[in-house]
């Protein structure tokens, strides 16, 4: 779905530049000449690279929408992490810093919600406790 890039919000995940990206701080900005602006931070989910951009309002983004899938946690293996599908039972390895700073939370046999894109696991929501 596009959407102007005005409109995008903190957490809305988006297709840019060839890339699927997270808005983590969005800032609207009015100078005194010229147009507005967003001034978005965007957070690269796959290789977790960050970058600033600004959006006009004439301009249009691709609005993503992420599947996601119950997994559980199994166990740490190297710096990788280790995921069972709740439904099938097939194991899935991801990298430790594809999940970031949440990972140190991760905790064996605890639920989550992997979030994917084309079948291919993007990130993980860790439970609300």
């Amino acid at each position: 779905m596009k959407i102007s890039g005005v409109d995008i919000r903190p957490g809305n995940i988006i297709e840019y530049e060839g890339g699927i990206w997270r808005a983590v701080k969005i800032q609207h900005t009015q100078p005194d000449k010229g147009g507005a602006y967003m001034q978005v931070e965007l957070k690269n989910l796959i290789n977790g690279r960050k970058d600033n951009v600004r959006f006009r309002s004439a301009e249009t983004v691709e609005r993503i929408r992420l599947d996601t899938k119950d997994f559980q946690f199994l166990y740490h293996d190297g710096d990788m992490l280790v995921f069972m599908d709740k439904e099938s039972y097939e194991q899935v390895s991801l990298p430790e810093d594809l999940i970031g700073e949440p990972a140190a939370f991760l905790q064996d046999g605890m639920d989550v919600i992997m979030e994917l894109h084309e079948e291919r696991p993007i990130s993980v929501q860790l439970p609300d406790t």
